[in-house]
C-alpha cells in the first residue's frame, strides 16, 4: 500500500529541487505530512497549499523537468484521456490540456485533497475545462477499467510502497494500445529523495513487469531523470 504521503511527496522532492534545502537522508524527519491539520516532528502541513505553490510551480523547474519533452513523449492526440498520477498543484496539466485538445480529457489525481482544492481553482481560473482535479485513496488510482489512454507519473513513483501491486491497478485502467510513463530522478541527480530510496530504471521496469505490464528505458534529455513506458504486453 502506497505511504499515505505518496503522491503530493513529490513536492518534498521539488522544494529541495528548488532552493529548499528540505530534503535530506533524514526522510521522515523532512518530507511533508499527509493530511493536514498542523505539523508534526518536523513534518510539513500540505494544507498550506500558497506556501509551497510558489516553490513547486518555481519557473526554475521547466529548465530541467522539460515538460514539453515529457509531454511529446507521451504522444498524446487529440481527443484521448491522460491520467497525472500525484498530479501536486497540476504542474503539468496546462501542457496535457493542450495536447488532448478540448474533445480531451486530463484526469489531476492526488490523495491530499488540499492539493485537489488548489487544483480546481487554478483550472477554472486558467479556463482548463477538460482537465478534472480528483482526491484519490493512497493505494488506488481510482481509475475505472480501460478508461484511460495514458497515465504519467512524475517524480513520484519512488513513494509508493507496494508498486507490483499498484501497477496493476494501472495496467487494467489502460485502453488498448495505452501506456504508463513513469519519470524518477537518477541515482546520480543533485535533486530528489535520499539515496536509500532512489530506484534505478531497472527496479522501476521490473515492478512494473510484475504487475503484468511490458516496460522499457525512453530515451529522452532530461538532466536529472530517466522515464520508463510501459504497456500491455
Amino acid at each position: 500500500m502506497p505511504h499515505p504521503k505518496s503522491f503530493t511527496l513529490v513536492a518534498g522532492v521539488l522544494l529541495a529541487a528548488c532552493g529548499g534545502g528540505e530534503e535530506s537522508n533524514d526522510h521522515a524527519a523532512h518530507h511533508p505530512g499527509a493530511t493536514g491539520g498542523g505539523e508534526h516532528a518536523g513534518h510539513h502541513d500540505f494544507s498550506d497549499v500558497e506556501r509551497f505553490a510558489a516553490l513547486f510551480d518555481a519557473p526554475d523547474r521547466d529548465e530541467w523537468q522539460r515538460p514539453a519533452e515529457v509531454v511529446g513523449l507521451l504522444e498524446l492526440s487529440e481527443g484521448q484521456v491522460v491520467a497525472d498520477l500525484g498530479a501536486g498543484t497540476g504542474y503539468f496539466e496546462p501542457h496535457l490540456a493542450a495536447a488532448v485538445g478540448e474533445s480531451g480529457q486530463v484526469l489531476a489525481l492526488d490523495v491530499e485533497e488540499a492539493m485537489v482544492a488548489h487544483m480546481r481553482n487554478r483550472f477554472e481560473e486558467a479556463g482548463l475545462h477538460n482537465v478534472e482535479a480528483r482526491a484519490v485513496s493512497p493505494d488506488d488510482p481510482g481509475l475505472e477499467p480501460g478508461s484511460v489512454d495514458r497515465i504519467l507519473i512524475v517524480d513520484t513513483w519512488h513513494h509508493i510502497e507496494d508498486r507490483p501491486a499498484y501497477a496493476r491497478h494501472l495496467a487494467a485502467a489502460l485502453r488498448p494500445g495505452g501506456f504508463i510513463l513513469v519519470v524518477d530522478f537518477t541515482e546520480e541527480s543533485p535533486h530528489g529523495p535520499p539515496e536509500s530510496m532512489r530506484l534505478s530504471p531497472h527496479q522501476v521496469s521490473t515492478e512494473l513487469t510484475h504487475g503484468g505490464l511490458s516496460a522499457s528505458t525512453v530515451e529522452e534529455t532530461l538532466p536529472h531523470q530517466f522515464v520508463i513506458r510501459a504497456a500491455h504486453p
